[in-house]
């Protein structure tokens, strides 16, 4: 296990300039580890990312009897699917903080019936997870809460499928449908599943990610629009052999405003221009600050072009990656307004609270809206002890505010709890100091 500090001291850093290679896609690793343990097949899975995230998955799969075996001390796992069938018909089931691995397995487990519990840390169980229950439940599945209703702790029992079409709202997190997507050539396998959504959808890319791998998978997903999605009878997950985890767009994040921000270039290796990932969009909104942004095939890389300009922008189609133009905000040339980000509020942790708070500690003055922040940035940024909320996405973010800029110097930045990056990006802080040259205390 790696070893975090009680908090990290980082030191304002003139310049970043360099390149570095990122982790797999949390995204992506975690569906293709369920859906290559669904698969019939042996799936070879290449740079699968090392986090607490997929080890709560690839813990859970081994649980239910799912075997995998890791190539030597490299990110490539070897995945022996089940064909749908699990071999293990009643387990308990420690899913941690991760909506990626307790949503789709809860819709997966459901639909092949059993007897299961699925529990994780705190904050998860302040996590929604009811309306993807009441869509599952409405189809003849058989889920209860042994705790609050409508959030995790869960009990699930086999039920009687007694309907092939359900409804699941879009406005509350998109990885409902994406579970119910996943989960549905399980249950069409003599009729066809047809998934409605209820109002709007929102973090469509994420959509985007869950229909590219289930066609990778041997599944294809017909849809009218963001509405109505159907799953054709009769199919199966079958492996595609080998799989590449594509590099973490929203991780790339970090270092390209920090190019943005302080000089540059920055180059990112692991995602290009072809990504699947909807949070590769975050280079337009880059760009649209000011920033000069070039894409290869399989790299980015983002450079200063002077002082970065307010932005005001619907930022809902890449929630975690907005996080990022928030701290970015604080070097802008005047107010930015991001919007339509209420999903922030059922994240990790409440994030536009959080994000308002953290940044007003740096001196912005902040709005926060029900679905809004709107961020004035500071005259000089002050120094500040950083709270993560037991976020990664906090931690690596608000690492941006120690960056020298155009406008305005960074500060001394205290990172409180670095250990909660190992969620996605245990290295992070290794690698920012890499690419910042800047000291670690």
């Amino acid at each position: 296990m790696k070893h975090y500090p009680h908090h990290l001291d980082l030191q304002p850093a003139l310049r970043a300039q360099g390149s570095m290679r990122l982790p797999g896609s949390k995204s992506i690793s975690n569906r293709t580890l369920l859906l290559a343990a669904l698969a019939g097949g042996v799936t070879r899975i290449h740079d699968l990312l090392a986090s607490d995230d997929t080890h709560v998955m690839l813990m859970a799969l081994q649980k239910l009897g799912v075997r995998w075996e890791q190539v030597g001390e490299s990110q490539e796992y070897v995945v022996h699917g089940v064909d749908g069938v699990l071999p293990v018909h009643q387990a308990d089931l420690f899913m941690g903080n991760a909506g990626t691995a307790i949503r789709p397995l809860t819709a997966a487990l459901a639909a092949i019936g059993g007897d299961y519990t699925l529990h994780g840390v705190s904050r998860m169980h302040e996590r929604p997870i009811g309306d993807l229950v009441d869509a599952l439940n409405a189809a003849g599945m058989r889920i209860e809460y042994t705790g609050e209703p409508g959030f995790p702790p869960l009990h699930i029992r086999r039920g009687q499928i007694h309907t092939r079409r359900m409804s699941v709202k879009g406005n509350v997190s998109s990885q409902f449908l994406t579970a119910l997507l996943m989960a549905a050539p399980l249950m069409a396998r003599e009729e066809a599943v047809v998934i409605d959504v209820i109002g709007e959808l929102i973090s469509k890319p994420y959509i985007e990610i869950t229909l590219n791998l289930m066609k990778r998978f041997g599944v294809i997903v017909e849809r009218e629009g963001w509405q109505s999605f159907t799953v054709a009878a009769g199919q199966r997950y079958c492996s595609p052999g080998s799989i590449h985890v594509e590099g973490d767009a929203s991780s790339a994040s970090y270092f390209l405003a920090a190019g943005a921000i302080a000089g540059g270039p920055v180059r990112v290796e692991g995602v290009g221009r072809d990504s699947i990932q909807g949070d590769v969009r975050f280079v337009q909104a880059l760009e649209q600050m000011g920033a000069a942004v070039t894409l290869g095939d399989n790299w980015i890389e983002a450079r200063s072009n002077g002082m970065l300009k307010a932005i005001d922008a619907d930022f809902n189609h890449i929630p975690d990656a907005a996080m990022t133009i928030a701290v970015a905000a604080l070097y802008a040339d005047g107010v930015s307004t991001l919007r339509n980000i209420g999903s922030w509020r059922v994240k990790e942790t409440d994030r536009l609270s959080a994000m308002a708070t953290e940044l007003r500690k740096l001196g912005a003055a902040v709005e926060e809206g029900d679905d809004y922040l709107r961020i004035a940035p500071p005259e000089r940024i002050a120094p500040a002890a950083i709270d993560t909320y037991d976020d990664h996405r906090m931690a690596m973010c608000f690492s941006l505010a120690s960056l020298d800029g155009a406008a305005r110097r960074g500060a001394q930045i205290r990172i409180m709890d670095p250990k909660c990056v190992a969620k996605t990006f245990p290295d992070y802080f290794e690698a920012f100091a890499m690419v910042t040259r800047g000291d670690l205390i």
